[in-house]
C-alpha cells in the first residue's frame, strides 16, 4: 500500500476515528495547531464581537430545549439529562458559530475548544433537532448568512478529479487501519444488531452479494462498475464468471485493486481504468455503482442518469447504493457549503429519493425496487470509528497529527448520528429502462 504525505498534506489542509485522546475524558489537553497547514483550525475568524453574542443567546436559549447536559468554561453544568458537552473555550466556540456555523462547530472540535463525553449521542440529539434549532424568522434568512460553495469545487472532468483526490487517495495505509479486510468503504448489511468487528466483513459480503443478484450478475456478464473502491465488488463479481470494467478517479484505489484482482487470479476477468464516468464507452449487460452519486454534484445528475441509459444494453439492469437525505433539506441545503464540503467530500452533495426519481425519468429510466436500511449504516460507521479509535497511534505514526485525528473522529461521529437520527439513510435501487417489462430474475 502506498503512503504519500504529500498528498495528505494538501487533502488535510484543505479538505477530510479517533481523536488525540478519547472525548469521554473530558479533561485532555487541546491539540497543537500547526497554523500552516490548519490556518482557519489555528486562528478563528474574525466575528464581531456583537454577533457572537447573539450566537450565544440563540445557542444557549437552543441547547436548553434539548436532552443534553451544558457546561460553558467553569460556569455549572446545566440541563439534567443526555450527553455532557463541555466547552472548554466559549468566546471561541460562539464566534466560530456566529461567523460560519457549522463549519465553526466543526473547526471548534478539532480546535479541542469542546467535547462531549458521548459525541455520536450528542450529535445525533443535534441533528433529530435540526429544523428547530434555528428560529424561523432566522431560518429565512440563511441565505444571508450562509456560505456558497466556491465554483471551484464543481465536478469538471478536472474538479471531479481533484475532488476525488483530496479524500480517496490520502492513503491506503489510512483506510486499511479502520476498514475489514475487504477494504470496503459503504455500508455493510448485517445479520443481526449490534455487532461486532468480526461480522463486518461478511456483512460487507452480503450487501455486495445483494447488488448484483439486484443486477442480475452471473456467467459471461459484461458488467461495468462505476466507482471502483479497493476493488471487493469487482472480485465478487468476477469469481460468478462476469467480465468487468470498474472505473475510478483515484489513483491510490486504482493501483490496489489491481493488485488484489491480480492476486485473485481474476486480471483477465477484471479491467480497472483511471476514467471518469462521463468517458466510459461501450455497452454493458449491468452496471452497478455502490454510493457514487454522492460525489457527483446536483449539477450533473442528469449528465449521471443520462450516461448510465447510454451504455445499458436493451434489457440490462441497474444497481445503485445511494445515502439519501430528505428532499426539503436537500432543497434548502444544496448550494451551502459545510464543514463536510470544506474538509472531507468536496463537490458533494447527498441527493433525495425525490431527486434521483426525477433524474432518472428524465433520463427514460425507471426505478423498479428502492430498499432503505440506514440503521445499518449507523452500524458500519460505527464500528469504522471504534476501530480508528483503537488504532489512533497507528494512524500518528502515518503522519497524521492530532487535528487530522479530531476531524475525522467528528466526520465518522457526525455521518453516524445522521443515519441514527433518520436524517440520512441509504438505499438499494433497481433500474432498468421505463420501457422494459418487469419479469421474474430480479425485477421482484
Amino acid at each position: 500500500m502506498k503512503t504519500s504525505v504529500s498528498d495528505r498534506t494538501e487533502s488535510a489542509a484543505a479538505a477530510p476515528a479517533a481523536a488525540f485522546a478519547p472525548a469521554a475524558a473530558l479533561a485532555t489537553a487541546r491539540p497543537r495547531v500547526d497554523a500552516a497547514r490548519w490556518p482557519d483550525v489555528a486562528h478563528g475568524p474574525r466575528g464581531s464581537a456583537t454577533r457572537a453574542a447573539v450566537t450565544r443567546l440563540i445557542v444557549q436559549r437552543a441547547l436548553t430545549a434539548l436532552p443534553l447536559r451544558v457546561a460553558l468554561g467553569d460556569a455549572p453544568v446545566t440541563g439534567t439529562e443526555g450527553p455532557l458537552v463541555r466547552v472548554h473555550a466559549p468566546e471561541a466556540f460562539f464566534r466560530r458559530i456566529g461567523t460560519d456555523g457549522l463549519i465553526g462547530f466543526g473547526e471548534s472540535y478539532m480546535a479541542g475548544e469542546w467535547e462531549a463525553d458521548d459525541l455520536v449521542g450528542a450529535l445525533t440529539v443535534l441533528a433529530s433537532h435540526l429544523t428547530s434549532l434555528v428560529p424561523r424568522p432566522l431560518q429565512r434568512l440563511r441565505g444571508a448568512w450562509a456560505r456558497r460553495r466556491p465554483s471551484a469545487q464543481r465536478n469538471t472532468l478536472e474538479g471531479a478529479r481533484q475532488n476525488i483526490h483530496r479524500h480517496y487517495d490520502l492513503s491506503n495505509d489510512l483506510f486499511a487501519l479502520f476498514l475489514d479486510p475487504t477494504l470496503t468503504y459503504s455500508s455493510a448489511v448485517f445479520r443481526k444488531r449490534p455487532a461486532g468487528w468480526s461480522d463486518l466483513a461478511a456483512a460487507q459480503h452480503r450487501k455486495i452479494d445483494r447488488l448484483l443478484d439486484l443486477a442480475g450478475v452471473g456467467g459471461g456478464t459484461r458488467l461495468l462498475e462505476i466507482g471502483t473502491g479497493w476493488g471487493e465488488l469487482a472480485l465478487r463479481a468476477a469469481a460468478r464468471g462476469a467480465r468487468v470494467v470498474s472505473v475510478t478517479l483515484s489513483q491510490e484505489q486504482r493501483d490496489l485493486a489491481t493488485s488484489r484482482i491480480a492476486q485473485a487470479g481474476h486480471a483477465d476477468r477484471v479491467s480497472v481504468e483511471l476514467c471518469d464516468y462521463r468517458q466510459v464507452t461501450g455497452h454493458y449487460d449491468a452496471v452497478v455503482s455502490v454510493e457514487m452519486i454522492e460525489a457527483v454534484g446536483v449539477d450533473y445528475w442528469p449528465v449521471y442518469f443520462n450516461t448510465l441509459e447510454r451504455l445499458l444494453l436493451p434489457g440490462g439492469r441497474i444497481a445503485l447504493q445511494a445515502i439519501t437525505m430528505p428532499h426539503a433539506r436537500m432543497l434548502a441545503t444544496r448550494t451551502t457549503y459545510t464543514w463536510i464540503h470544506k474538509y472531507i467530500f468536496p463537490g458533494g452533495l447527498i441527493p433525495s429519493v425525490e431527486a434521483i426519481e426525477q433524474c432518472t425519468a428524465a433520463a427514460g429510466l425507471r426505478i423498479r425496487e428502492n430498499g432503505g436500511y440506514g440503521g445499518h449504516y449507523a452500524e458500519t460507521l460505527r464500528l469504522w470509528r471504534e476501530r480508528f479509535t483503537q488504532r489512533s497511534a497507528d494512524v500518528e505514526a502515518l503522519g497524521f497529527d492530532a487535528v487530522f485525528r479530531r476531524m475525522w473522529e467528528f466526520y465518522l461521529a457526525y455521518c453516524e448520528a445522521g443515519f441514527r437520527a433518520g436524517y440520512l439513510d441509504v438505499r438499494q435501487l433497481l433500474l432498468t429502462r421505463a420501457d422494459t417489462t418487469a419479469q421474474d430474475g430480479g425485477l421482484r
